[in-house]
């Protein structure tokens, strides 16, 4: 960055003890003492030290060397929490102020500007506390040092500590006199809000940098704000920062030199989190164009995603040198963004499987299959990638570096670090319009129309419907269908023309009843039937996909992945009474609608749940509702009120999780919090150390991720099943997104998925698409989990048949009769 990498920044000051505890102890200053002791306190006194130990502290790449803390200690009169703390400072290396009014604290403060002030808050009768840390606060070197209140233990009940801060302490500190909770304290502050705010102070030395920068450097927000310029940049380009701060990229005047489509290929390039270099004609505010060297950073941040671009410029003055620089990497960016585009991913994860057979018992072979599929996802989240470089550190690592990269590696996997920046594919519109339609809320434009939901009618149980059946009075009929319920390939489609549209309540009946849900909730088989029949009577039948079938689908889904043996030793009975109950409920009311639709349409919902997870929302809250209103289908009535708090908290919990929106970010954590680890303990010790495993499978966090993924695959597994149930499906779900667009056209409203218009849209293609984008990662991600062959085997089978048909340009189900 120019002259900035030769600007060193230092946030260190030497201090001369001997001269200080001079001062401290000078007759002028009576009411300020420098401790070098403790007297009071019995303990012995130490000489003072004239030796500065200084401490590294890592601010991102800077590595930043701080003074011992200063303290200064506010207290009236000397008593045993004063002298505590004293003794504290004189143990912990911390040099040590004492201050008896609020006059002198100030006056000693302006001298030293203290990095920790101690502030005695239990006598009102002897200074006002907040009065003197309002007047601390008021002096600008002030806003980064961390006061605390000393306050009386309370009496009765707890005070709320709103006035302390409203005053400006940072925290509270209850009295108590004892050495070693004042030491511990101080190590407490030390190691957290001072070195915190001793970070912040760095920062100020980052932005000197930066102003003092001879190239042009230009910061803005993930929606291309302009947040911030530096001089060199209003010097070369002729702005000043007022005329640009809070302006989008897009306002400012653009040079006709550049090629027509090097923004875009920029733009597609930041966008998927990669850094972009070349050269690249700026315009300067006079209208001239400058030919510049820019680099351009994505900085990633808060939930894994890019909030900040930095814009390094430097400006050519060697003409011909940069023609050719500019041929050279103009030529290498294209070159990179075109390898990053949209791959046949089918194609890749069949290259990898052919070299096994899901169908023979070479079942450790095909697990190591499974785990390089993992490996080599080609969806990837920056943090996925972050942890791999530091997977990769470690081998050649000392053992404290590998165990503290442990911890950074345990860090990473438990917080929200996994959404990716997903690229446009415009050679693709089919998968765009799929990522467009289930993967955002909307594009928020007005409009004159709304969609009015029903939200206002009431939700209850039909009088059409007859008396709730029991489990032995199910007709015989309807009982053959169910027999193989248990099987992958049980035909849904078969018992909804059984039941006259009503699978859910019967499929439910029995399922339930396998897993034994009425024992586990005390409730009797009347109630849960009164249940399953208000549920099913809440979907919409008028939906060609999303109505009870596909809810007694996604049950039946989650029945058998609840069955598969590292499932069983991952979840708890109340775990999978939770799965059962979010599959049966995660769609109810679903208008046959994308949550994008209701969305544009200023739906009642939408507005209800500020367009975020709008339906998802719904769901999960009217199941509860319904639920809980009528003891008569209340399942829950009858357990104890902590596991009802578990229970529905679990139960919210996955039917959110089926909102597509975090698609990647719940696979990605999946991946990196469990299947890589267990990977690593088998390829380590055969079948891998019984304990580790445990502790892998069992762990809340994981539960969770285990059981978030079980639904949302139960939830898309349509591509999975036997062929012609996946067509059928397909079809399903192809004439909602068609009726959709139809709607959208006749109300005026933006069309979320332009290709499925129904007189052009290839379904093949569409299939593919989904396949390709959404299910292959995500399915070889639960394989390599739970060992599922012969869905894998259908999801190549069905693959093949869309490719086939869209080989032969068809846009159909199937093909033409011969």
């Amino acid at each position: 960055m120019g002259c900035a990498s030769s600007i060193h920044i230092s946030d260190r000051v030497v201090y001369h003890s001997g001269k200080e505890s001079e001062d401290s102890h000078s007759p002028q200053q009576t009411n300020t003492t420098q401790h070098q002791g403790n007297p009071a306190s019995g303990l012995p006194l130490k000489p003072p030290s004239c030796k500065t130990t200084l401490t590294e502290v890592q601010f991102g790449p800077m590595k930043l060397l701080k003074d011992p803390l200063q303290v200064l200690l506010v207290f009236a009169k000397e008593d045993s929490q004063s002298n505590g703390f004293c003794w504290a400072c004189e143990k912990a290396n911390f040099r040590c102020s004492t201050a008896r009014t609020p006059e002198s604290a100030l006056e000693c403060f302006l001298e030293k500007h203290h990095d920790l002030v101690i502030i005695d808050h239990r006598h009102s009768r002897h200074f006002d506390a907040e009065a003197l840390c309002r007047s601390i606060r008021a002096v600008n070197s002030a806003e980064n040092t961390v006061i605390v209140a000393v306050v009386k233990r309370p009496d009765r009940e707890e005070a709320s500590v709103m006035p302390l801060i409203n005053a400006g302490f940072n925290r509270r500190y209850v009295e108590n006199a004892n050495m070693m909770a004042c030491y511990n304290e101080l190590l407490q502050l030390e190691h957290g809000e001072v070195r915190a705010q001793f970070k912040l102070r760095a920062g100020n030395a980052i932005f000197t940098a930066l102003e003092q920068s001879q190239e042009a450097i230009e910061i803005t927000s993930e929606d291309q704000v302009i947040q911030y310029v530096n001089p060199a940049y209003e010097s070369i380009m002729g702005y000043q920062q007022g005329e640009l701060i809070g302006k989008e990229i897009i306002e400012v005047p653009k040079s006709e030199k550049n090629k027509p489509d090097l923004l875009e290929t920029i733009n597609s390039c930041i966008r998927k989190g990669k850094e972009w270099q070349g050269i690249y004609y700026a315009k300067k505010k006079n209208g001239d164009s400058i030919q510049q060297n820019v680099k351009i950073t994505p900085v990633i941040g808060q939930g894994g995603k890019i909030r900040h671009y930095v814009s390094i410029n430097r400006p050519l003055n060697d003409n011909n040198k940069s023609d050719k620089s500019s041929e050279r990497v103009q030529a290498e960016s294209q070159t990179d963004i075109q390898s990053s585009k949209h791959k046949d991913r089918r194609k890749g994860s069949l290259d990898v499987r052919s070299t096994t057979s899901r169908g023979s018992d070479g079942s450790s072979q095909r697990r190591h299959s499974s785990m390089a599929r993992i490996h080599s996802m080609t969806i990837e989240a920056p943090i996925t990638k972050v942890i791999n470089i530091i997977n990769a550190a470690q081998e050649s690592s000392p053992m404290p570096v590998a165990e503290a990269l442990d911890r950074v590696l345990e860090i990473l996997r438990t917080t929200e670090l996994y959404s990716p920046q997903l690229g446009t594919k415009d050679e693709d519109p089919h998968t765009n319009d799929l990522v467009g339609g289930l993967m955002t809320d909307g594009l928020r434009r007005l409009s004159g129309n709304e969609y009015i939901f029903s939200t206002k009618q009431p939700h209850h149980l039909p009088s059409h419907l007859t008396t709730p059946l029991s489990l032995n009075d199910i007709p015989p009929r309807i009982a053959q269908t169910m027999e193989n319920e248990d099987s992958w390939d049980f035909d849904i489609f078969n018992l909804e023309a059984a039941t006259m549209k009503r699978p859910l309540t019967y499929l439910g009946l029995k399922i339930f009843s396998r897993f034994g849900v009425c024992e586990f909730l005390n409730c009797p088989e009347a109630t849960l039937r009164s249940w399953l029949q208000v549920i099913e009577a809440n979907y919409h039948s008028s939906n060609s996909y999303h109505n009870s079938s596909h809810a007694a689908d996604v049950l039946h889904a989650t029945a058998y992945f609840l069955c598969k043996e590292r499932v069983k030793q991952s979840l708890d009975p109340i775990d999978e009474v939770a799965a059962l109950i979010a599959a049966t409920v995660h769609d109810v009311d679903h208008p046959g609608r994308t949550n994008s639709f209701l969305c544009n349409a200023g739906s009642e919902l939408a507005i209800l749940y500020n367009d975020t997870a709008v339906l998802e929302s719904h769901h999960a809250a009217l199941a509860f509702q319904i639920t809980t209103r009528d003891d008569k289908c209340n399942i829950f009535k009858n357990i104890e009120r902590n596991e009802y708090r578990t229970l529905r908290q679990a139960i919210i919990d996955m039917v959110l999780a089926t909102e597509m929106t975090k698609h990647f970010e719940h696979v990605n954590k999946f991946v990196n919090s469990i299947n890589k680890p267990l990977a690593a303990v088998e390829e380590n010790g055969g079948n891998g150390d019984e304990e580790s495993v445990k502790s892998i499978l069992t762990s809340p966090e994981n539960r969770i991720l285990v059981k978030r993924m079980l639904i949302k695959c139960a939830d898309i597994s349509n591509p999975c099943r036997p062929l012609e149930l996946c067509i059928e499906w397909a079809g399903r779900i192809s004439e909602e997104y068609f009726a959709q667009t139809d709607e959208e056209k006749r109300q005026g409203l933006p069309v979320v998925m332009p290709v499925f218009d129904r007189n052009t849209c290839s379904i093949p293609k569409s299939q593919i698409s989904f396949i390709d984008y959404f299910i292959t990662d995500m399915f070889d991600a639960w394989d390599a989990f739970a060992d599922l062959p012969n869905l894998m085997q259908h999801l190549d089978n069905n693959f093949k048949y869309w490719k086939g048909l869209d080989e032969r340009k068809l846009h159909s189900l199937r093909p033409p009769p011969e």
